[in-house]
């Protein structure tokens, strides 16, 4: 038997990790004595209180085994946090693997911990690079594929960025995305909002936009920029913002009046709920990586409000583009989109909802 520790420290991870769970259950199931034990170990890095037991439900996994309870915190505390109840958890119960995923602070100090106590690591989502080191999620990226014993990636430029590094092609497996996994799974369980009816929303017949990074909301003045160009080049269609408190703070009380005209500040919606107004969309316009990998598989035009991307295979392959940070790029975007012009684009290999019995079957080969 090969015992498991399957790390997760935010919400996006979970939606990472699920699929691998559900892989490793469909394994032991045809054969016994079991095969696979896992740990699910959630770091607390960020707390949700919407991850109650229905969360889980819908993503057909069990409540996490462990909880670290590290809570918030600058960069270096959460990680020394994070590292300190990790460490102690391996002194009482060493495991065999260490599979980390995606690129949040857990990543990093897990994988780090492991290493230190001789544990192998597995990276998913190992090797994509935006090439912004502003990012705090570019130096996880960087730190823990430096400490990485096997890689499961998303696209064949994430292959080609770690054998830049030096990484052998032994160690690198071609996988496809686990995020995708979710997606294909919950589809048919997509829910509809109540601000659907609330707001009188039709099938594409609105814009859906989520902003969060730091160089587009923290400023109050570049925000409203970027609203009033996203408004005022939108031909009136509604556009359906779900806002975070802290940006909806940053918003002050200019909410007011760009809700009177076509922007709609909703709350944080549910995953099934969100990805149900995505894939009705006319498009998304985001600085989120995660949503341009979902609006690709699902054919709805994207743009990204950055300058660079850690999933160029969504711009070159999916149905995103990459409009950087300037208001500027918008208006001649949304005519584009107006005018049918858009691109189709298509689905990048492996994304098939397959990728978490690939990764299974590996771990299996490399460890049994």
């Amino acid at each position: 038997m090969i015992r498991l520790d399957l790390i997760v420290g935010a919400r996006p991870n979970f939606m990472k990790i699920a699929p691998i769970i559900r892989a490793i259950s469909a394994y032991n199931n045809h054969r016994k004595p079991e095969t696979i034990a896992f740990r699910l170990v959630h770091t607390g890095q960020h707390y949700d209180r919407d991850m109650s037991g229905s969360f889980f439900e819908e993503l057909g996994i069990p409540e996490p085994d462990v909880n670290l309870n590290v809570g918030s915190g600058t960069q270096a505390e959460q990680t020394s946090g994070i590292m300190l109840g990790y460490e102690k958890l391996l002194m009482q119960q060493k495991t065999d693997l260490c599979i980390v995923v995606g690129d949040v602070t857990s990543t990093m100090a897990c994988a780090i911990t492991a290493r230190k106590m001789l544990v192998p690591v597995a990276h998913v989502e190992g090797g994509i690079r935006s090439g912004d080191m502003t990012m705090p999620e570019e130096i996880n990226r960087i730190v823990t594929d430096s400490i990485t014993d096997y890689f499961f990636t998303t696209s064949d430029t994430a292959n080609e960025n770690l054998r830049k590094n030096g990484v052998g092609d032994d160690r690198i497996f071609f996988v496809g995305n686990t995020m995708i996994d979710t997606l294909l799974y919950s589809r048919p369980r997509f829910r509809q909002p109540d601000i659907w009816n609330e707001l009188h929303l039709a099938e594409k017949g609105y814009i859906v936009l989520t902003l969060h990074r730091p160089n587009n909301v923290d400023d109050p003045s570049n925000l409203q920029r970027l609203l009033d160009e996203i408004i005022n080049s939108s031909s009136g269609l509604p556009v359906v913002f779900p806002v975070h408190p802290r940006t909806r703070k940053v918003l002050g009380s200019t909410a007011d009046s760009l809700e009177r005209r076509s922007l709609h500040l909703t709350e944080p919606l549910g995953y099934l709920e969100f990805n149900y107004l995505v894939e009705r969309a006319k498009a998304v316009i985001t600085d989120s990586g995660g949503i341009t990998e979902e609006t690709t598989v699902m054919s709805v035009p994207c743009m990204t409000l950055r300058d660079s991307t850690e999933r160029p295979e969504t711009v070159t392959i999916g149905t995103n583009e990459l409009l950087g940070t300037n208001p500027d790029a918008i208006a001649p975007a949304m005519q584009k989109l107006l005018s049918g012009q858009w691109k189709k684009g298509s689905v990048p290999p492996l994304w098939d909802g397959h990728t978490a019995e690939r990764i299974t079957d590996i771990i299996c080969k490399l460890f049994l």
